[in-house]
């Protein structure tokens, strides 16, 4: 078989492997760098959309500016969002230093990671996603959705929703992150920096919940009719963003572009940015497909976004093939999570939804993730035809998940994940030529999880 190499993404490494001559290689539309990222930051932050800039803000502030108390929040190790200015690409920096030529003092700024109901960040990725400037000056702390002190702003579609107490709290609110697709809530970035990011459990059980992910409108690149936009939308409204600032990634994950200003105008801009550049059309579906989890599969529990984004382009009963490094210290997910996926793997492939809705059902709060894994595997009827590659998760805790190991493929002990998913590959194209009887079509997704085919968004 005559074989072409190609390279895809594995956490901030690469992987090699070679697929036949005969592979589709689905990939997004080429996007150029920004040359020079500083200088557009900054004029990004000189210009900004439907909105005074941070200076201007702090100076129609009701308190001096040398008393005002101001919350950024920042996004968590699950969003590759270029943060630190060491880089040279980086827009927390700049945006402190626009806050303290406007007279703002470093110690009334803190700096909320929005974990949602994600663990907390260590110390070690907070200085190697800010950088040391950031982390010897300003306070950072880690949102924590079962807090007691979180700020009630009221009811939102039936649900009481409370919000982080330092974020709330503070004088000047600003909102920062990465738009891109996003398998249930259209797009990331914007509003979903307040929620889920900053939100109670309360809410996140309704934006996570068995309606909104069951919704055919909760889907990559689509906001209207979406529940979860609509919901995360309203909930920022009610908190009250003064500014934003986010930015946007090319399919080589190189800064393509900031966004800054009025939380919902700002984002709009992204949003359309996003839309040109991630969508792959595809004429077809294949019966094997290669894709893997970016840097954004930091465990087994991001990694579905990958996994659910190949719906569109595997066939019914199809063979997915899934490279993810899972360098989480966790790296399959927390304990809420593997409770909850022990459950998916009771059910037929498929059937996890109909549990959820079962009267006597118990919210468990990361049961959305197995309602995505739900949907995925009914589109390819099996666990074992999801073929994992990692080296992140050892063989025991690999065995109490829906999939087959890519470990089991090469001999005990090897740590090359480039040969792993070799000899995946070609387990499953010798899998998939004994169900078809033919030569197997199979298809590289390059961007794994960023890119969104058209099937997905429709008439979007």
């Amino acid at each position: 078989m005559d074989t072409k190499p190609i390279t895809l993404d594995w956490g901030r490494g690469l992987l090699e492997v070679n697929v036949p001559v005969w592979a589709d290689i689905l990939t997004m539309p080429t996007v150029v760098a920004v040359s020079d990222p500083a200088d557009a930051i900054e004029r990004a932050l000189s210009h900004p959309i439907g909105c005074p800039g941070l200076e201007q803000i702090v100076a129609a502030a009701s308190k001096p500016a040398s008393e005002l108390q101001v919350a950024v929040t920042v996004s968590d190790n699950t969003r590759p969002v270029p943060y630190n200015s060491d880089r040279g690409d980086g827009i927390l920096m700049p945006i402190l230093r626009c806050l303290h030529r406007a007279g703002v003092r470093a110690r009334n700024v803190v700096i909320v990671v929005g974990t949602g109901t994600h663990q907390a960040t260590s110390a070690r990725w907070k200085l190697k996603a800010f950088g040391k400037a950031v982390t010897d000056s300003y306070r950072i702390l880690d949102h924590d959705a079962r807090a007691s002190d979180l700020v009630e702003i009221g009811s939102v579609r039936g649900v009481n929703v409370r919000i982080n107490q330092q974020f709330m709290n503070a004088d000047l609110r600003i909102a920062t992150g990465l738009v891109e697709p996003h398998f249930m809530a259209g797009v990331s970035g914007g509003r979903k920096a307040i929620c889920p990011g900053l939100v109670n459990l309360e809410a996140t059980r309704l934006f996570h919940g068995p309606g909104f992910m069951a919704h055919p409108s909760a889907a990559s690149l689509v906001l209207d009719g979406n529940p979860c936009h609509d919901f995360a939308l309203e909930v920022a409204r009610r908190v009250g963003v003064h500014f934003s600032v986010n930015a946007v990634l090319n399919r080589d994950m190189q800064f393509a572009g900031v966004f800054a200003g009025a939380l919902e105008d700002a984002h709009r801009r992204a949003v359309e940015m996003v839309h040109r550049h991630s969508l792959v059309r595809i004429e077809r579906e294949y019966d094997v497909v290669l894709t893997h989890g970016g840097e954004v599969a930091v465990n087994h529990y991001q990694a579905v976004k990958a996994a659910h984004g190949s719906i569109p382009v595997v066939k019914q009963g199809g063979i997915v093939v899934l490279a993810a490094h899972n360098g989480d210290p966790e790296p399959v997910g927390n304990e809420d999570y593997k409770r909850v996926m022990a459950i998916l793997m009771d059910c037929e492939p498929g059937k996890f939804t109909d549990e959820l809705r079962r009267p006597e059902w118990e919210f468990i709060p990361d049961q959305w993730d197995a309602q995505k894994w739900d949907q995925f595997f009914n589109r390819i009827d099996s666990f074992r035809n999801l073929i994992y590659c990692t080296l992140g998760i050892e063989p025991n805790q690999l065995a109490g998940l829906p999939l087959l190991s890519g470990r089991q493929l090469v001999p005990a002990g090897m740590a090359d994940i480039n040969q792993m998913v070799q000899n995946a590959l070609e387990f499953a194209l010798k899998k998939a030529a004994s169900t078809v009887n033919a030569r197997p079509s199979l298809a590289v997704v390059r961007e794994g999880p960023y890119a969104v085919f058209s099937s997905i968004v429709g008439n979007k």
